[in-house]
């Protein structure tokens, strides 16, 4: 990934290691298709969790407490961006009425496109940004629209297929049931698709419309391409487990729409902020950066993510404290 703080060597080996994660994490779910316990999930999303902040010390001792901080504010940032994306998960499934026993491989297929799709614009964006650091500017005014739209679509919970997925319903000849993880099935002598194609590529392109939120949003925290994709991955390692994990208790995080709005938002100011310090464009200020602009730390960044997600998740819980009807996990 080439980070200027990180030798090959040790990137190389962390690389391996996390793929060996993703690869050992989707074999465990093939040979053992089933509906996991509570327990399960919470022992698996502990091991995630532990991993991302073992390996958060990892770069401090390896690289510096910069690097380190900058990991755990990106790290934050993407799995709160990743837990809303289960409401859209949690809505699709249920749309589509996908077998209780076969959510957990659906989801796995579905996340590992993600990860390649989001590693793709991962460097991309590096590349772009070492070239234009003007694109900052266009970064921090997308995620402050994005914050602004988070707020106004807040409480739309209704699933809208894109038009990927209502061409291919056109020209694909489709049928109501699934047979097991089959993608094509005969029926009478003819080749048809099962539903699960449409699930994977639900879920799949969906995901890829969150990480045009999420890829900024890291940028905006770490420049690191290293960093970036390392914080993607372990956001996305334990989403299969958090999603059976919270099921139904999606739904009684009422604020957290809001409380992403703000961090959004706050990582768009700090974007345009940066850009404004590093500021090359002759239409503004006549080519020269803005010196007094104040500087944001990622310590302080982190501080505010932080203190932004506490309050939000305090505030929902009190709010919902009464009991509510979503779509759950067994509908």
């Amino acid at each position: 990934m080439g980070s200027a703080h990180l030798s090959p060597l040790f990137e190389t080996i962390a690389m391996i290691v996390m793929i060996l994660v993703i690869v050992f994490d989707l074999l465990w779910v093939v040979r053992r298709p089933h509906i996991p316990t509570m327990r399960e999930c919470s022992i698996w999303v502990g091991i995630y969790v532990t991993a991302a902040l073992l390996f958060g010390g990892i770069l401090a001792l390896v690289a510096n407490g910069q690097l380190a901080t900058e990991f755990y504010a990106g790290w934050i940032t993407e799995y709160s961006l990743s837990v809303d994306n289960l409401f859209i998960f949690v809505i699709i499934l249920s749309r589509f009425h996908v077998p209780l026993n076969r959510q957990q491989e659906v989801l796995m297929i579905g996340i590992i496109i993600a990860l390649v799709l989001r590693g793709i614009m991962i460097l991309i964006g590096a590349a772009v940004i070492a070239r234009f650091s003007w694109v900052f500017f266009i970064f921090g005014v997308f995620l402050l629209w994005t914050a602004i739209s988070l707020i106004r679509s807040h409480g739309e919970d209704e699933y809208r297929e894109n038009q990927l997925i209502k061409q291919l319903r056109k020209v694909l000849p489709l049928q109501d049931e699934y047979e097991g993880m089959k993608l094509r099935v005969k029926v009478d002598g003819k080749t048809v698709w099962t539903p699960l194609l449409i699930v994977i590529l639900a879920l799949g392109s969906t995901d890829l419309l969150f990480a045009l939120d999420s890829i900024p949003a890291i940028f905006g925290l770490t420049k690191d391409p290293f960093v970036v994709f390392s914080t993607n991955l372990f956001a996305l390692m334990g989403l299969r487990q958090l999603y059976f994990l919270l099921g139904g208790l999606l739904d009684r995080v009422v604020y957290l729409p809001y409380g992403l709005a703000v961090i959004l938002g706050f990582i768009g100011v700090k974007l345009i902020f940066e850009a404004l310090h590093t500021n090359s464009l002759s239409f503004i200020n006549n080519g020269q950066p803005f010196e007094h602009i104040p500087h944001i730390s990622i310590v302080m960044s982190l501080g505010v993510i932080i203190g932004v997600l506490i309050i939000t998740i305090g505030a929902s819980l009190i709010k919902s404290r009464g009991p509510r009807k979503k779509p759950s996990l067994a509908e």
